[in-house]
């Protein structure tokens, strides 16, 4: 039987066999922030109280990180911009209202359309208002469910 490439936990492990491969195939500018960001999404799902433990996974060939313990919440991406090497974004659900409200609550952020918040490898990780927005995704289910 081949092994699994779907782990659940709240803990930030190392990547998934499949993960990790496609995290080595990144330059290493944006290899090390996809990584943090990683770290940040585990860090924020163990503190954010109903999320349970995360199924990291690959969807649509990005790393991918899904509530289905709970299933409060929707799935998040993250990945290197195409082509905007130096570029790389955490991506949300399109048909949500997730980026909607981020773009409310940090007009800050760099967007794009409905669907991500793009970062610049060269800045600083905004680190308070991604855990805002990936605690927010990760809930989101649960809050819609809620009437919240």
């Amino acid at each position: 039987m081949p092994k699994s490439t779907k782990r659940s936990t709240n803990r930030p492990t190392a990547p998934t066999a499949s993960a990790k491969a496609l995290f080595e195939g990144y330059p290493a500018p944006v290899k090390a922030r996809l990584l943090a960001l990683r770290r940040l999404i585990f860090e924020t799902a163990k503190a954010t109280g109903g999320v349970g433990a995360l199924e990291e996974t690959l969807k649509w060939g990005q790393p991918s990180y899904l509530t289905t313990e709970t299933g409060s919440g929707s799935t998040i991406r993250i990945d290197q911009v195409k082509p905007a090497a130096g570029q790389y974004a955490v991506y949300f659900h399109c048909q949500t209202n997730l980026v909607e409200t981020f773009r409310e609550l940090y007009p800050e952020l760099k967007y794009s359309g409905n669907r991500a918040i793009v970062l610049d490898v060269a800045d600083k990780l905004p680190e308070a208002e991604l855990r805002h927005c990936v605690a927010l995704a990760l809930t989101y289910h649960k809050r819609k469910a809620g009437g919240t």
